[in-house]
């Protein structure tokens, strides 16, 4: 596993260069005691690996900035990738202390080496465009969500596509107003954002990651039981889990729909949170952070790969 001794980690992301796999992931220092604090004490750890198994710790990459800032508060969880002339892009998600943290945005940053980070401006790449995607009320749900920006090129042009966790507004059921947004790029700087590609379901649809296999494209994400729709509830062949789940679609853009039968990792309490599925070269793998022990208590460490199998259908074996 890639543990700390003195920190929690949680959310990562990875990308590869050449045959060297990179890492990112949130950590706190578990010198504030209680787990549920790691989130407002916050930053950006990076490491090493040729097999994803065994990690070299390269230290802190990235963190809030000093106030007065649009992300001063927390830098959360996003992705990397390179452009044409091999500069390192990361997106990332970022609050500020003057609105405690509850209005989330999208930053950008840029690097020649992928550790050491400058930000792209203010770092600010997005806000939300209200026209597509729920503002913060108080005492609706309990933040602005926009996070979570998973970055790729477009495999039907020239630029780039962002999916991001967010909400629509106007739905009766706060538990299926989760949405997967969109937004397009040219060159990774100036963004257009555009209509949910998925809404429904879920209250919310955390960190998540587009790909394809085949003739599918999959987007994988996480959810907390306490956050299914009633109707989603109802359809679940079991009991509500908290874990990793995604959707299916012929085409990147949809029409996405949940995977049927159960989560592709889900257990009360958490288990594995913040899935990535990776392709190791010798097959499919999925990888995510350790969340609670049987007992309930926060664990906060990267697990190894576990291989993964497609069946007749295209959906994946549960593991």
């Amino acid at each position: 596993m890639l543990s700390l001794r003195d920190q929690w980690i949680w959310d990562f992301w990875l990308t590869q260069s050449d045959d060297l796999w990179h890492i990112y992931f949130l950590q706190a220092d578990k010198s504030l005691g209680n787990p549920e604090l790691r989130h407002w004490n916050v930053s950006q750890g990076h490491a090493t690996s040729r097999d994803l198994v065994n990690w070299e710790l390269l230290g802190t990459s990235l963190r809030p900035q000093a106030s007065p800032a649009w992300d001063d508060c927390t830098t959360w969880t996003g992705s990397v990738v390179q452009d044409e002339a091999k500069l390192w892009h990361l997106f990332y998600t970022g609050t500020c202390r003057a609105e405690d943290g509850l209005k989330q945005r999208i930053g950008h940053a840029t690097s020649t080496d992928m550790h050491h980070w400058a930000r792209v401006g203010s770092g600010l790449a997005l806000d939300i465009d209200v026209n597509h995607y729920e503002e913060y009320t108080p005492g609706h749900w309990h933040d602005r969500a926009m996070r979570d920006p998973w970055v790729m090129r477009d495999p039907e042009g020239d630029g780039w596509l962002m999916y991001f966790t967010a909400r629509v507004a106007g739905v009766a059921e706060l538990n299926a107003g989760g949405a997967i947004g969109l937004a397009r790029s040219s060159d990774l700087v100036h963004w257009t954002q555009e209509a949910a590609v998925f809404q429904g379901d879920f209250g919310q649809l955390e960190v998540p990651q587009v790909f394809q296999v085949g003739a599918l494209w999959y987007c994988v994400f996480c959810n907390a039981a306490n956050h299914w729709s009633q109707g989603y509830a109802a359809s679940y062949p079991g009991t509500p889990v908290t874990g990793v789940h995604y959707l299916v679609a012929e085409h990147h853009l949809g029409p996405w729909r949940v995977a049927p039968g159960p989560f592709l990792t889900g257990r009360l309490p958490a288990q594995r949170y913040a899935g990535k599925i990776v392709d190791t070269g010798k097959g499919l793998a999925l990888m995510a952070f350790l969340h609670d022990d049987e007992n309930g208590q926060f664990i906060g460490e990267i697990m190894d790969p576990i291989p993964l199998s497609l069946d007749s259908q295209g959906l994946f074996v549960p593991v």
